[in-house]
């Protein structure tokens, strides 16, 4: 077993694909942040909806001002430090974010109640301690149903809509509209009609 660590070794790790073992020193530092981001997420759930000072928890969990993101409790992220937003994204609640593979909002990204997003998982024969990951990027524009759960390493691109119940395996692309168990490309928007 590895003695020696590097700090952000393990996220290097991480950015790879991993695997990561939860056995090995490095990993006491996502254990770390796993906590902090579970703590600040509780301390924002248990207010009220209705008490916008809530946002001041979130704004620690993701190091940044979330004057331009509007994320609506409950909540739950597991990594804040592995997510990045761009303006104007809208989450409804009850979203939960696995988010040790990193996950990437774009601008004006709208996610419905209930959505998941994985970018984390098990490795298939030493799955108690060995981790693989992969990123989950959302398009700018990115309109995301409710209930849909978004698989590791998965790309949903500029304008796509991802319909209720989806199970997103794969990349979606541009203007596609996605629905299904897996999800499954049923038509295209036209991009002329899409507003800003």
């Amino acid at each position: 077993m590895t003695t020696e660590c590097n700090k952000g070794y393990v996220y290097e790790l991480m950015d790879q694909g991993g695997p990561t073992d939860v056995r090995e020193p490095y990993f006491a530092e996502a254990a770390k942040e796993m906590m902090r981001a579970r703590t600040l997420c509780a301390k924002a759930n248990a207010m009220l909806p209705d008490d916008p000072s809530y946002i001041r928890h979130l704004e620690e969990l993701f190091g940044r001002e979330l004057d331009d993101v509007r994320i609506l409790t409950p909540f739950i992220c597991d990594f804040g430090n592995r997510v990045t937003f761009g303006r104007n994204v809208f989450i409804n609640h009850s979203a939960i974010l696995s988010a040790s593979g990193g996950i990437e909002f774009g601008d004006g990204v709208m996610v419905a109640p209930g959505v998941r997003i994985a970018t984390i998982n098990h490795d298939m024969n030493e799955r108690h301690t060995m981790y693989t990951y992969g990123k989950v990027t959302i398009g700018r524009n990115a309109w995301i149903g409710m209930n849909v759960t978004i698989c590791p390493s998965v790309t949903i691109g500029e304008c796509a809509v991802v319909g209720a119940g989806a199970v997103v395996t794969k990349d979606v692309p541009d203007y596609a509209v996605v629905a299904g168990v897996p999800a499954k490309v049923i038509r295209y928007l036209d991009p002329a009609d899409q507003r800003e």
